[in-house]
């Protein structure tokens, strides 16, 4: 199996280089939040995982994953658990503190001071976190097999130097994970679980991201070449419930973009259609109104397409 797993210093932005990595590389991206429903699909919706904990269910949802694909994993604090893993490089990222607080100032569009306090926040919460899951606040240079510095290197080439090592490695060779060794995990993660009363529910899957439509796929090139962090679809919202409060009706946003908080829907399918979905938008707006979402129209993706010369999609149906 391959397995990066990719970390750092809080403000480095090392989820992005992990995710230009996972494209250089082919390899399926696996975030926190990525983690976070696999775990719910593996434990059941709402099952609080301990701190104690988190090490062998992630390790668990690892193995499980990496039988069908070679990983990216870009969460903090993973990568001291996965030494028994064969075929792994873990990769950490680090930068001054003037160098991380005017990356938050560009990122977030805060004046200096407003940043630092940012960082400070960001520090604590990491720390904390650390300390809960692994028992210390702090990391070690020997956690690590390549570190990477902010300060000198973009995003672009940490991603280009992190594909080198993973190719010098030959991890892109390496067979996925046998069905005899992720057993072998999984008998260890469930009985360390079980003490905790932990016990799977299901079995969690990566899905491999397909889109419903070519107009989609583009749209997900032109954030990749932006270097915008994207979700495809990643949450539904109810819109519509019966008396007795089930579920008749939701809406699934087409995109997240988490750095600005906003759900994208392409709407580029035939007028009769499209009313249909703005009704959905304007409900989804007024039953959540903390939701930001932005709709484009069939116009609107044609101006994209013209101004990034890129071919217009068969019309969406």
């Amino acid at each position: 199996m391959a397995l990066i797993t990719v970390s750092g210093e809080p403000g480095c932005r090392y989820d992005e280089v992990a995710r230009l990595a996972a494209q250089r590389l082919g390899f399926q991206l696996l975030t926190a939040a990525r983690l976070t429903a696999l775990l719910e699909e593996e434990y059941g919706e709402g099952t609080a995982i301990p701190d104690k904990c988190f090490a062998s269910a992630a390790a668990g949802i690892l193995a499980q994953v990496a039988t069908e694909d070679h990983l990216v994993v870009a969460v903090d604090g993973v990568a001291p658990y996965f030494r028994r893993f064969q075929g792994t490089l873990r990769v950490h990222v680090v930068a001054p503190e003037s160098n991380r607080i005017g990356l938050l100032m560009l990122e977030r569009r805060l004046e200096r001071p407003a940043a630092k306090q940012v960082l400070r926040e960001m520090e604590k919460q990491t720390r904390a976190m650390r300390k809960a899951r692994a028992g210390r606040a702090t990391v070690s240079a020997d956690q690590f097999d390549l570190t990477l510095t902010a300060e000198q290197f973009d995003s672009e080439q940490m991603a280009a130097l992190v594909e080198a090592a993973a190719v010098q490695r030959g991890l892109p060779e390496n067979g996925l994970l046998s069905a005899a060794a992720e057993a072998e995990v999984q008998f260890q993660t469930r009985l360390h679980l079980a003490r905790h009363g932990l016990h799977p529910v299901g079995r969690a899957r990566l899905k491999r991201q397909t889109f419903v439509h070519p107009s989609e796929q583009i749209f997900a090139n032109l954030l990749d070449f932006y270097r915008i962090a994207w979700e495809y679809e990643p949450k539904s919202f109810p819109i519509q419930w019966d008396k007795d409060g089930k579920v008749l009706e939701s809406f699934t946003p087409d995109f997240y973009l988490s750095e600005f908080d906003l759900y994208v829907e392409l709407t580029t399918m035939k007028q009769s259609l499209v009313t249909k979905k703005n009704r959905k938008v304007k409900l989804l707006r007024t039953i959540y109104p903390q939701i930001n979402i932005q709709v484009f129209y069939e116009k609107d993706f044609q101006n994209l397409i013209f101004k990034y010369g890129l071919t217009a999609p068969a019309a969406k149906v």
